[in-house]
């Protein structure tokens, strides 16, 4: 086996996080993945994986090969989609990752419809709620929402979202609406466990003001949230996105509009620049101009 395809297997191996795994996805037998694996890190002098009985797992110095090795062979595919004229033509598998309510409403609908205009190419989407580095977990495009820190990779701004707090108007009605801040003291609060465990929420265009919040429910899920105050039972802080539909029939409302912290601004982020695979720049002019026309977004 030449040494390019040992570190496909040897990709496809850590990703599967299993010999086996990376054997099916390469097309080879489970020894053969294995003796590939042995001989790089004979001729690396240094330990990969660490085994067990049940799955293997990269040594830290597997960790740093791994970034390098997928660099390396993106930029051959590169390479030879653009001596094959690919480049031109989206080809392959597009991986993205984004926030899991944004994926959810927003990006894999646009996805399907992207996928029936381009037949050769296909999608792995990562919905969760972290920050993923692109070249370290392999993915093609991320979308992320919030101020981003200054980095090499290339931003396509597609809007901006709003942080609100809303309810339901049988809520408003049993409870009132809180005129300031303030007065949420007084007030059923569902909140994200994923936020802010001082109990403290901010308000005003740069978060200068705090107001302390009293939940006596907290959830792991947005969706659960925006369901419970559908019911009336509480208010939820979520992204406007989040209830666009609820707040254009009226099935949820917002308060403390003229408290809201600054907007948050959403990008494509991806690492090529120019020079990304056709499958990105296809995905990014099908999809950025039709998130920037969306309302909610504005």
């Amino acid at each position: 086996m030449d040494r390019l395809q040992a570190l496909r297997v040897f990709v496809a191996v850590a990703e599967a996080q299993s010999f086996a795994g990376g054997a099916r996805a390469t097309g080879l037998s489970s020894p053969s993945a294995t003796r590939a694996i042995g001989t790089l890190e004979t001729a690396l002098g240094a330990r990969l994986f660490t085994r067990s009985t049940r799955r293997v797992r990269l040594t830290e110095v597997g960790q740093a090969y791994l970034a390098e090795v997928r660099e390396i062979l993106a930029l051959l595919q590169a390479a030879d989609d653009t001596a094959s004229g690919a480049a031109n033509t989206p080809v392959g598998q597009l991986r993205i990752t984004c926030p899991q309510e944004f994926g959810r409403i927003h990006v894999t609908p646009l996805l399907t419809e992207f996928l029936d205009r381009y037949p050769q190419v296909s999608a792995d989407v990562l919905m969760v709620d972290r920050i993923v580095n692109l070249v370290e977990e392999g993915f093609d495009i991320a979308a992320r929402i919030g101020h981003l820190p200054s980095s090499e990779l290339t931003a396509v701004r597609l809007g901006r979202v709003r942080r609100v707090i809303c309810g339901s108007p049988d809520y408003f009605a049993t409870w009132g609406r809180p005129q300031a801040p303030a007065d949420l003291a007084s007030h059923r609060v569902v909140s994200l466990a994923a936020g802010n465990p001082s109990g403290e929420w901010r308000f005003g265009p740069e978060g200068a003001q705090a107001a302390r919040v009293h939940s006596r429910l907290r959830v792991s899920s947005v969706a659960a949230a925006i369901d419970i105050a559908r019911q009336g039972w509480g208010l939820c802080r979520v992204l406007s996105y989040q209830v666009g539909p609820d707040l254009e029939t009226g099935r949820l409302q917002t308060v403390l509009e003229d408290h809201e912290p600054a907007p948050l601004p959403i990008h494509f982020v991806h690492v090529e620049g120019r020079r990304a695979a056709a499958k990105v720049r296809a995905f990014i002019d099908f999809a950025a101009p039709r998130l920037r026309r969306l309302e909610i977004l504005q």
